[in-house]
């Protein structure tokens, strides 16, 4: 019997509580299962009390016989361990069993973690007769670790997503195409006036033309950003640290623009920006070498845009999904519904609301509304 135990580990205390469900072989459904899983991430999102999903892998070369048969017995063994607030389930029918902690208690994690492994290996070796039962722990909210070059999310969890993204691959493949065609002719169009910017960079300031920045794409995945430089070399990032800091925890305060009495959620005196970056900006012509990032799949005409690590560090649990649901974009919903003028929250809201959906129209509503938005710079700095 092999037990595995991912990086996001963890165990309950309340072994002593019994659990009708399981005991009763009250087994969801895996339909049913990704729901309650779904749900209950929904919840900890906005309560921050974390839950605990075990897997169960019986294999997939058992007989029907078999598997009802070790089914019965791994739920008989589990009622010791679960409570009446915890939920089975099919995670893949007839061949992955769930079962979610709900609220449990992280004091002491490793003396848990070894506590209910030591525990329920000895139950399960006992009880169920299956050569090479798998069984991992995933602990959410997750750790994001995002100095590791590869997703930080579990996609354990969202099993929501991947059946979204399944049901929409006619989209997802349309979309691919899409922004290949654009990000082509969009290079091809706007080459003269990529030479001409940048020759006004390097002829105005010190320093390479392109800024290249590390940045969080779709499930947080890390690639280098780029834009026309329209900053001096050498500046310093904690004046904009401190600021995002306070924007996403609702604190920071509106900046004057354009004369807008309402003015803009933004930096916009900032000394480290050169005069050709000033124009760049209010025009959003920096952006155009991101047309190379959609080229390489890293990002999307459309979609929300991708942030800066330490900006993901200071997110609320339910502000990372904006980085799950969607990959990031050029041009988007916030871009053209109040870019800098919404706060971060709203910004959020927006992004969701187009990733729940996003059609092909819906994108080409968004593409063909940018233009108005670039001219009339609004929120833009």
């Amino acid at each position: 019997m092999t037990f595995l135990r991912s990086q996001n580990s963890a165990g309950i205390s309340p072994f002593a509580r019994t659990a009708e469900s399981p005991a009763d072989g009250n087994i969801l459904s895996q339909e049913a299962f990704h729901r309650a899983i779904s749900r209950e991430r929904r919840r900890t999102e906005r309560s921050g009390k974390p839950f605990l999903l075990m897997l169960l892998d019986m294999g997939d070369r058992l007989a029907p016989k078999t598997i009802e048969d070790n089914l019965t017995k791994l739920l008989a063994a589990l009622s010791a361990s679960t409570r009446e607030t915890d939920a089975a389930g099919w995670y893949q029918s007839d061949h992955i069993v769930g079962v979610m902690f709900t609220e449990i208690c992280l004091d002491n994690r490793g003396t848990i973690v070894s506590t209910m492994t030591a525990r329920l290996s000895e139950i399960l070796h006992r009880t169920v007769s299956v050569e090479q039962l798998s069984v991992s722990f995933h602990l959410f909210p997750e750790d994001w670790n995002q100095e590791v070059h590869k997703r930080p999310s579990n996609p354990v969890f969202y099993p929501d997503l991947s059946k979204r993204e399944a049901a929409k691959r006619i989209f997802g493949t349309l979309k691919r195409a899409i922004d290949i065609v654009g990000s082509i002719v969009a290079l091809v169009l706007a080459a003269p006036i990529c030479l001409a910017i940048a020759a006004a960079i390097k002829t105005t300031s010190k320093g390479p033309v392109f800024f290249r920045q590390r940045r969080l794409g779709q499930n947080g995945a890390p690639f280098v950003f780029l834009k026309f430089r329209s900053m001096y070399v050498g500046n310093d990032a904690s004046v904009h640290k401190e600021y995002v800091a306070k924007l996403i925890a609702g604190k920071a305060e509106r900046h004057p623009s354009n004369g807008n009495g309402e003015g803009v959620f933004k930096l916009t005196e900032d000394s480290r920006i050169t005069s050709v970056g000033s124009f760049l900006r209010k025009t959003s012509m920096d952006e155009l070498p991101q047309f190379i990032n959609v080229l390489k799949g890293e990002m999307s005409l459309v979609g929300p845009r991708p942030p800066i690590p330490y900006e993901v560090e200071a997110y609320d649990l339910w502000h990372r999904r904006r980085l799950l649901e969607a990959k990031p974009g050029i041009t988007g919903l916030w871009q053209v519904s109040g870019r800098s003028r919404v706060t971060f929250d709203e910004m959020v809201r927006l992004d969701l609301r187009y990733a729940r959906s996003c059609s092909f129209w819906a994108d080409i509503r968004i593409l063909l509304r940018t233009p108005l938005a670039v001219v009339f710079g609004d929120g833009a700095h």
